[in-house]
């Protein structure tokens, strides 16, 4: 999957993969984060 140049939106979670560490993953595939958050759900 090509994503250089795509903008992304990374939701985490608590327990699990935090959202800053989504956004490296697809941030060294080309892509860009316009928003990250990591969330707890219950």
């Amino acid at each position: 999957m090509e994503l250089k140049g795509k903008k992304l939106i990374a939701i985490g979670d608590r327990d699990g993969v935090p959202g800053p560490a989504i956004e490296e993953c697809l941030r060294t595939a080309g892509a860009e984060a316009v928003f990250v958050t990591t969330e707890c759900f219950v």
